[in-house]
């Protein structure tokens, strides 16, 4: 059965309320294409009052400024405990608006508590430092909140990104309006709700359903906004960053797209590096940002590892997100299952082999077969280009320092990993390649104490860890004259 819908509204002052233009759009189970609800869709006049909601719980005597930073922790481990109440739901939400297998969701959601604990417990460590300045002064620094900030969120992980994102500018004191995505707005909303159900006062957080040229330019551009965090396309963060500066020189964390290499050395286990190459680019549609779509297996070892590659690709079921056995369900709209499949028949008309799937599945709903390309080359387009589907393209190297190079021949820089049982690969590897999270022998681990964010185009800034709460913070200087000695 369909998850029931509670929220289509906006959230602005812990009320919820209809567009003042009265519009709204609707938003699609992926599975069919189906309408599942039709949701308020904001713009300008919606933006404007929920960033003044924001600022005014932000002012320096309001409830949430005046607030111990042990108290905002309480909110969040409130927080938790209502998302692991409610985690059913959310699994199923997800899956039904995002097209997540639920067995993924409801994976993720096991994991939520954790991410949302951990921040609560950042709340209170948020610390500044004593220095020692020439002079007769006591100087100290302090570190306080940026304000009010704009979080604006993908609609490839919507709840994963909200927890990460508005739970750091919560520990950090800030006050947020949401975007999220025009295509996956119904969790956000959940989500707002439970935040005031643990005792959030009004006006810290809001979300803000529309599209990014009414709702999210308006947010991106608005003068009282001092932050704001983009999780999205390459080209929209390039805009985000140039509006940053428009009006008041916003502080701005990207995390954009990627392009990430995996290097399979001669010398992995092909029974572990076959099952997890596979997982690093196919999992949830090859709809990820850090998606290993440059997989580089040495030559030796290449013919090999392309059989087993197809072998286990064949052996992955596409189909309803509900059920259990499924393993990848749909892209999230037509739009993206037609630009994968155009990028698919880039791939072979550039002299790629492909050698299974890549293919629609049905008429119902935006199902594509996993596919695996052979004999790869650089200059090829699906090599280049990030395709957000689940196209496995495999390229072939000879030594180490080629697969750093070609690795790093690229404008982006996310993520990258290497399957190897040498150490000195392993860590000359880690060291050279151009990217802000490297991982050795696994990909796709993920824990909230580990700064993850991109070199060059890949984005600016860090999310989860501690420092991701104090980028939410302005260091401020204070030098206090002591009298003389007498």
């Amino acid at each position: 059965m369909a998850p029931e819908i509670k929220y289509t509204k906006l959230f602005i002052d812990n009320e919820w309320m209809d567009a003042k233009s009265g519009k709204t759009f609707e938003t699609y189970n992926p599975h069919d294409g189906s309408v599942i609800a039709r949701v308020a869709e904001g713009d300008k006049e919606d933006i404007d009052l929920a960033v003044a909601a924001a600022k005014r719980a932000f002012h320096r005597n309001s409830e949430w400024r005046q607030m111990d930073a042990s108290k905002r922790g309480e909110i969040l481990r409130k927080f938790s405990d209502l998302v692991e109440r409610d985690q059913t739901y959310l699994a199923e939400l997800e899956s039904y608006n995002n097209g997540m297998v639920l067995n993924n969701a409801q994976a993720f959601m096991n994991s939520a508590k954790g991410t949302i604990r951990y921040f609560a417990a950042c709340a209170d460590k948020v610390t500044g430092e004593t220095i020692p300045a020439d002079g007769e002064v006591f100087s100290y620094t302090l570190r306080q909140p940026v304000g009010v900030c704009a979080l604006i969120l993908p609609w490839n992980g919507p709840v994963f990104v909200f927890l990460n994102k508005v739970c750091t500018a919560l520990a950090a004191g800030c006050t947020v309006v949401v975007k999220p995505a025009e295509q996956t707005p119904l969790t956000a909303l959940v989500l707002a709700a439970l935040l005031a159900e643990a005792g959030l006062p009004k006006g810290v957080v809001n979300v803000v359903n529309g599209f990014g040229p009414g709702a999210g330019t308006s947010l991106t551009h608005h003068k009282d906004v001092a932050k704001v965090s983009f999780t999205g396309s390459v080209e929209v963060g390039k805009l985000i960053q140039q509006a940053s500066g428009a009006s008041n020189l916003k502080r701005v964390t990207l995390e954009l797209g990627g392009k990430s290499p995996l290097i399979i050395m001669d010398d992995a286990d092909l029974n572990v590096a076959v099952p997890y190459a596979a997982h690093a680019v196919f999992s949830h549609q090859g709809q990820m940002c850090i998606a290993a779509s440059r997989l580089f297996v040495q030559s030796s070892i290449y013919d090999k590892f392309v059989e087993a590659a197809v072998k286990y690709a064949k052996t992955i079921k596409v189909g309803n997100p509900t059920d259990p056995t499924t393993q990848n369900g749909p892209q999230i709209d037509e739009t993206m299952m037609k630009k994968v499949l155009g990028y698919i028949e880039k791939g072979k008309q550039e002299g790629a082999k492909l050698l299974c799937g890549g293919h629609r599945i049905g008429t119902s709903g935006y199902y594509i077969q996993p596919a695996v390309f052979a004999d790869v080359t650089d200059n090829m387009t699906i090599a280049k280009e990030e395709i957000f589907g689940p196209v496995q393209s495999i390229l072939k190297f000879d030594t180490i320092d080629e697969a750093i190079d070609r690795a790093n021949a690229t404008n982006f820089g996310l993520a990258a990993g290497i399957f190897t049982s040498n150490l000195n690969n392993a860590l000359q590897f880690s060291k050279h390649v151009e990217a802000g999270i490297v991982w050795v022998n696994t990909y796709l681990h993920f824990t909230p104490q580990q700064p993850f964010g991109g070199f060059k185009e890949s984005g600016i800034g860090r999310e989860n860890g501690l420092d991701s709460v104090l980028a939410y913070t302005e260091v401020k200087t204070v030098a206090v004259s002591l009298p003389k000695k007498v």
